[in-house]
């Protein structure tokens, strides 16, 4: 291996160990980790003990029937987030629509270029990187936005800075919009373990988070008399 940061762990499933080593060699070489298997039976052994980033998978195999497997990968909880490149000797147009409905992410027929392979794999990463990043940030009516991962709020794309009470207040309503909750709902959700005191804090959090989101401050709706909710 080289000394390059490691870019996330490929599984590569062909019966030519010639492709496998081609593969090893270039993914390895751009700093992914690489684990190849000559039969469907050794790589779902290997998968059920460590989950890679992406999978590239070759639709004839040995022991398995490669469309078969893609779409079980696809139907499977655990695996069905796991992109996945076709790469095979099948270059049949309706054989390569086939394999993206089955959920394949990717189609590559052999012979083929590595650089060109070690590039999809790349592109096929990154879009499920912005994916992730995507799921991580609430946007509502392009005023108000939050990001989940990164601890921040933005109002008309000016950062607002919460304390660490309110942030979990606006977290709780953003992610269940339209949901009540009553004020010891939300005092249990902000407080997490620590001694609950007087429900009428929450009072207190809303009104100094309404007035930090300004604008956005409408959203966060009182329900005389049971709590609150957030409705755009």
């Amino acid at each position: 291996m080289n000394n390059l940061r490691n870019k996330g762990l490929i599984y590569a499933v062909d019966d030519e160990s010639d492709i496998i080593d081609l593969l090893r060699h270039h993914l390895e070489k751009v700093g992914y980790s690489f684990e190849g298997f000559y039969d469907a039976l050794s790589f779902l052994n290997t998968l059920r003990r460590k989950k890679p980033d992406l999978i590239i998978l070759d639709l004839m195999l040995p022991d398995y029937d490669g469309i078969e497997l893609c779409k079980e990968l696809k139907r499977e909880n655990d695996y069905k987030d796991i992109p996945i490149i076709v790469l095979t000797a099948r270059s049949k147009i309706e054989e390569k629509i086939l394999g993206l409905e089955i959920g394949a992410d990717d189609y590559v027929t052999k012979p083929f270029s590595p650089r060109e392979l070690v590039a999809r794999v790349n592109a096929v990463l990154r879009r499920y990187k912005e994916k992730e990043e995507e799921k991580d940030v609430i946007k509502v009516n392009d005023i108000l936005k939050v990001d989940i991962k990164k601890y921040e709020v933005y109002v008309n794309n000016k950062k607002v800075y919460l304390r660490p009470a309110e942030f979990k207040l606006l977290k709780l309503l953003v992610e269940k919009k339209g949901i009540l909750f009553t004020r010891r709902q939300i005092l249990e959700y902000i407080s997490k373990g620590k001694k609950i005191v007087y429900e009428r804090t929450v009072d207190v959090h809303v009104r100094n988070l309404r007035k930090k989101l300004g604008v956005a401050a409408k959203f966060i709706k009182n329900i005389k008399g049971l709590g609150y909710k957030f409705e755009t």
